[in-house]
């Protein structure tokens, strides 16, 4: 097991590496920096001072690798737009991302493998063959369009809830959360099922499809046949069998939840991490474009890695077999 780990966490650190450059790289693509930051009045010798001053006038490998070592101890550098710590600005809208991502996360698994199962064992029933056809909404229509159309019927025409922003927020220590208050509860709501529902229903079809196959095995006939209750066989038998392939589904959309947060923070104007990334593409604020997109990846790996290790566990022959 361990001589799996380890190779598992040497191809982690690589692939970050790789994404790190990559991203690193394509930044430079953006635009220039020194536009946004000094005035109509500029000129040469004040671009090439504040050029030598931001480090810019290095090559991209010297600069991703001194990034790189100020990560390392949790300097991500200055932000060009507000000329402040990127770890400040960062540790300040952490939470809200995360905390939207982590109720979509449990919104969207819970939801999913509770429709799922059921769906499986009533799939001749109404109730499960509309829960079928519903989902396709879920499936087929893209995130900004599902937000855009619940702000339209909760915010606009019912005026349940908020149609932007985090609500109230309650302070511990240095995270910040909006689940202790009614307004933030309420306007976590849109949020959660917009970025939720795609996951929500990929993880139900899939849940569904894989337990309808395990229900057709031999040993769930043989089951039967000894004279075994419903519920023991679906929920002791089948249902175990069936989270095997849909853990590793669940851990890429995990990390999805994160990534896709852009979209549902800048239609909902939630605080956050994805709503940094898109101001700072405007700027051109490259050290928060570096380390958001390092976050990310560093989000996406992790979770693999997770899924991996958990895998194995429920699978020895991965170990063995994996490459």
């Amino acid at each position: 097991m361990l001589p799996f780990i380890i190779r598992r966490i040497g191809q982690s650190i690589l692939v970050l590496l790789i994404t790190g450059v990559i991203a690193f790289s394509m930044f430079r693509f953006v635009g220039d920096p020194i536009d946004n930051m000094l005035g109509q009045e500029r000129t040469m010798a004040d671009i090439e001072r504040m050029r030598t001053q931001l480090g810019l006038d290095q090559p991209i490998p010297v600069q991703y690798f001194r990034f790189l070592q100020g990560a390392a101890q949790g300097d991500f550098g200055i932000s060009y737009r507000q000329g402040r710590e990127v770890s400040e600005i960062i540790s300040e809208r952490a939470p809200a991302t995360l905390e939207l991502a982590a109720v979509s996360a449990v919104f969207a698994v819970l939801l999913g493998v509770v429709l799922g199962v059921f769906t499986a064992i009533r799939r001749d029933g109404f109730v499960a063959n509309f829960i079928m056809s519903a989902s396709l909404v879920g499936v087929s229509l893209p995130t900004f369009l599902i937000g855009i159309l619940l702000i339209y019927l909760f915010s606009v025409e019912l005026g349940w809830l908020p149609s932007f922003g985090r609500g109230e927020v309650v302070k511990i220590g240095w995270w910040s959360t909006g689940l202790l208050t009614e307004s933030g509860i309420k306007s976590l709501v849109l949020p959660m099922i917009t970025l939720g529902l795609y996951q929500m229903t990929l993880i139900m079809r899939l849940v569904r499809s894989e337990m309808l196959e395990v229900l057709r095995q031999d040993y769930i006939r043989f089951a039967r046949a000894r004279g075994l209750s419903d519920r023991t066989i679906n929920f002791r038998h089948a249902l175990k069998n069936t989270m095997v392939p849909v853990i590793t589904v669940i851990g890429l959309q995990l990390g999805a939840i994160i990534a896709f947060a852009i979209i549902t923070e800048t239609v909902f104007q939630w605080p956050g991490l994805g709503l940094l990334f898109i101001n700072a593409i405007q700027f051109v604020d490259i050290p928060v474009m570096a380390a958001y997109l390092m976050m990310i990846s560093v989000m996406f790996v992790l979770i693999n890695l997770l899924v991996d290790i958990l895998y194995a566990f429920i699978d020895p022959r991965i170990r063995v077999s994996g490459p």
